[in-house]
This record gives structure tokens, sequence and C-alpha cells, in this order.
């Protein structure tokens, strides 16, 4: 059994509750989505095929590797991930997935964290979201939408009404796009609504603002 690997690289975490700690990314290869601002292109077709047992030696390498986070692409892309997920889990790791939201999440451990963003009409691909998440999501998952436009912001609003009432609100998070809504503005609207929420920002991209992968 494999998985096919884009990359597998030793940084800090950046986009979650997490954000700030050592982790290992494991990127999968294949997405289901084409988001219009989408900053891992590379990752849709580009990879090599790997066995669980060389991903986790490859893993064991980095100086801390007690938190490893499963990315994309699209992680359920690959109907294997969740096995990878469970062996991770098992050897005492902290396992973070992030998913689009499109694809069921319940085929996942409950014991990982799934990160689920949620889709806003300027990704252009909000119709793929798959309304059930909202009720398969645990209290210790997180949410995520990437916010560019207003009509983002209204969309996100909506969305929220929709959530279990015992999921934490601080557990929800708003990022603005990169380079098209000024985080200043997002953290304006989200003061004006009083809504409980976490204003987010992409570390990794603030730490090293020019590199693109391994990050």
């Amino acid at each position: 059994m494999s998985l096919r690997i884009n990359e597998i690289f030793y940084s800090i975490q950046g986009e979650s509750l997490y954000a700030g700690l050592p982790c290992v990314f494991i990127r999968l290869t294949g997405c289901n989505l084409r988001c219009a601002y989408c900053d891992t292109r590379y990752a849709y077709e580009e990879g090599m095929d790997m066995t669980t047992p060389e991903i986790l030696s490859r893993i064991e390498s980095y100086p801390a590797s007690t938190l490893v986070e499963i990315t994309g692409g699209e992680p359920l892309f690959q109907e294997e991930t969740p096995d990878l997920v469970k062996q991770l889990l098992d050897q005492g790791r902290t396992v973070l997935m992030e998913t689009n939201g499109s694809l069921d999440i319940s085929r996942i451990d409950s014991r990982c964290i799934r990160i689920m963003d949620i889709k806003c009409p300027s990704s252009r691909m909000h119709a793929h979201n798959d309304p059930d998440n909202l009720r398969r999501i645990g209290p210790h998952d997180q949410i995520k939408f990437i916010i560019e436009t207003p009509s983002d912001y209204v969309y996100a609003l909506n969305i929220l009404k929709q959530l279990p009432p015992d999921f934490p609100r601080s557990s929800v998070l708003f990022s603005p796009a990169s380079g098209s809504l000024s985080p200043s503005l997002l953290a304006k609207w989200m003061l004006q609504d009083g809504l409980g929420i976490r204003l987010h920002l992409q570390l990794h991209k603030l730490i090293w603002p020019n590199t693109e992968r391994g990050v």
C-alpha cells in the first residue's frame, strides 16, 4: 500500500491553533477542487509513491516529530490516507489534517484534529462544501474560512449559524486571503460584530514571505 507524496518537510506550523510549533508536514498529491486563490497548485499532480513504512521512517529523521500535519492538495482524495493517520496516532503523535471540506471527514480517526476549510464564494468552489461535515465536526476540531470580500464574510457568518451549539467559537478561524484583503479590515469587521472567533494570519508566510515550498 502506498500514497502519492508531493513533499515531506519540517517547519513551523502556521495555519491553526497549533501555529508556532515545530511540525512535520506530509503533503499529499492530488485535489478534487481548483480554488481561485490556491497557493499549492504544484501539488495537483507532482509527487512520488511512498509506502507507509517509508513515510514513517522519513518522519523520524527530523529533530521533533510529535506533531504531524497531513495536508495537500486534499488528503481525503487518496483512499490510503485514513490508514496513515491511524498509524501516526497509534505511535502517540498529535496528528492534524487540513481538508477542504468537500469530502466526508468521518473517514478519519476521531483522534485526529481535523482542520476543515469551508470554501467561500471567492474561491469559486463553495458549491462543493459538504454540509453534512458540519455535523461530523468534533469539539476538538477546527474550522477555517479564507475571506477575500465582504460577500465572503457574510457567507461565513451564515455558516456559523449552522455549527453545532457545542462547537467552540474559539476554534473558528477567519483568515484574510493573502494579498487580497487587509487583515486590519477583516479585524474591524470582526470587532464590530463581536463574533468571539479568531482572526488568523498565515504565520509561515510572514516568516518566509518569498518561499512557496517546504514551509
